[in-house]
């Protein structure tokens, strides 16, 4: 009988999708995405967050040939790589703000397809789908992106080297580069490229195992040579990172770890996830043992330095646990979808439809806690909040009374974004909750420009510490409002 392809009959069209390979599918996914992503850029325009903008002050400070002010009140710590980053965007000027949170975006469409890569090859192309899925429908994870934090590129560095060497066990140079990538703007990527060299050495040759081990090394010794050029400590991103862990109260005893990590781990990705996500350890360890082990040893690793950075006595905060949040995710989508590797029978029927119950489970506590009004609100004040800032700096007698001396902001969330704004250097801007502590700023905030929050952002801005002081936000003696927009108030004093 001849073929209905010889007959000149073409195939049903969902025979022909079928045909399609899981490749194919996966490319035009991730085009579509990327696309998405771009249009979201454009219509829900967004700024740098206050470390990421601190990148860029620093980088311009540099192109003045200053030394970047890395000492400079409530300022972040310095990550090399953010620093050089920070450096190149500056020369683009005013642009440089919007082109640092499409580079962010960037890395959060690569992150997505290091995820897919990771899982498709360690597991399948179905897990590798809804793995990505879950990624993308975690809010947290994206409004990071969209924040310009430097975060996504770090998980994206990681989660590529952890698929390259799910792909070719003891990769080697192309892992430990990526590694480096990640060394550059989080420490704790230290331990990890540590712990990969000592999986590789045995199965190389000693001048491999030095070319490995001097590459590990580059990313403390680039980190500390900063330090020492900038502040003459070469601990001083350690040390000042400590120092503001305490100030801010943000350092968690050993014994308080488990509850902070489940609370964390929790707030990133939701409580049906991180459980499907132990689920999936389970699952993947008893059907593909051997397939699993990359993944689980990247999310081991996030987990100890985790413990390292509380025992440290260094910030602990939900951040550092996005690397293992992320990995739960892809072993939360094995306990989805890993029972269709299985044959008919009953072990298939039990675990698809316990994977039923999670999904609806889940479902039911996204869709209790999901808020589209806090998204369009977040997206809209991450647009508003700047471009109001920048209106009521540009006003004509704000700029003409800018020259009677400093700029005070109630407390340091406003610095980095005036400084941007002002062009002006740490001494330009003042926090008026600093200058409760110190006469001689409070003397020198007595004339020039005093900006006040007003509605959404005071809340954001102004009195987000309980420490914070409300009378901050009174006006000082001798003041004059001059100009207002929707979320600022500007005073002036020009006599002295």
């Amino acid at each position: 009988m001849e073929s209905a392809t010889a007959s000149g009959v073409k195939p049903p069209l969902l025979t022909r999708l079928r045909a399609v390979p899981p490749a194919t599918w996966a490319k035009l996914a991730f085009a579509v995405l990327c696309l998405a992503a771009l249009i979201g850029f454009f219509v829900f325009p967004t700024y740098p967050i206050y470390d990421s903008e601190y990148y860029l002050l620093w980088g311009r400070e540099i192109l003045h040939l200053h030394t970047p002010s890395f000492t400079a009140y409530d300022a972040p710590t310095e990550h090399p790589l953010a620093v050089a980053f920070g450096t190149v965007l500056a020369m683009f000027g005013g642009s440089a703000l919007r082109i640092e949170v499409l580079c962010a975006i960037a890395s959060f469409m690569v992150l997505a397809a290091g995820l897919y890569r990771l899982t498709r090859v360690a597991f399948a192309p179905i897990v590798a789908a809804v793995a990505v899925f879950l990624l993308l429908t975690r809010f947290n994870l994206a409004f990071l992106a969209i924040r310009g934090y430097v975060d996504i590129t770090y998980l994206a560095a990681i989660v590529w080297a952890a698929a390259l060497e799910v792909e070719r066990p003891r990769r080697g140079t192309p892992v430990f580069a990526l590694l480096l990538i990640a060394e550059l703007i989080r420490p704790d990527a230290w331990l990890l490229a540590g712990l990969y060299w000592l999986w590789c050495a045995p199965a190389v040759a000693w001048p491999a195992r030095i070319r490995w081990a001097a590459l590990i090394a580059v990313g403390p010794i680039v980190w500390a040579g900063l330090d020492l050029i900038v502040t003459g400590n070469p601990l001083w991103s350690l040390q000042a990172t400590n120092n503001l862990a305490v100030a801010l109260n943000r350092t968690v005893p050993l014994s308080g770890v488990p509850a902070a990590t489940g609370k964390y781990l929790t707030g990133l990705i939701k409580a049906p996830l991180v459980a499907g996500g132990v689920a999936g350890i389970l699952l993947s360890a008893w059907l593909m043992p051997k397939r699993m082990w990359t993944a689980l040893a990247v999310l081991v690793s996030g987990l100890a330095t985790f413990v390292v950075i509380a025992g440290a006595g260094l910030s602990v905060i939900d951040r550092y646990l996005l690397l293992p949040a992320v990995m739960l995710l892809a072993f939360c989508a094995f306990a989805l979808t890993g029972w269709t590797m299985l044959r008919h029978g009953p072990a298939r029927r039990i675990w698809s439809l316990a994977a039923a119950a999670l999904v609806i489970y889940g479902v039911y506590s996204y869709a209790s806690v999901l808020s589209l009004g806090y998204v369009e609100s977040e997206l809209g004040f991450r647009d508003n909040g700047h471009t109001s800032l920048a209106a009521i700096l540009a006003k004509p007698r704000v700029k003409q009374d800018l020259r009677c001396g400093p700029v005070s902001v109630p407390n340091h969330k406003l610095i980095p974004d005036t400084r941007w704004l002002l062009d002006r250097g740490a001494g330009g801007v003042i926090a008026r909750s600093r200058a409760d502590h110190d006469p001689r700023l409070e003397a020198r905030i007595s004339h020039g420009v005093a900006l006040y929050a007003l509605g959404l952002a005071q809340v954001r801005y102004a009195l987000v510490e309980p420490t914070d002081n409300p009378l901050d936000e009174v006006p000082l003696a001798g003041f004059k409002r001059i100009a207002s927009t929707d979320y600022y108030a500007a005073y002036a004093r020009c006599a002295r």
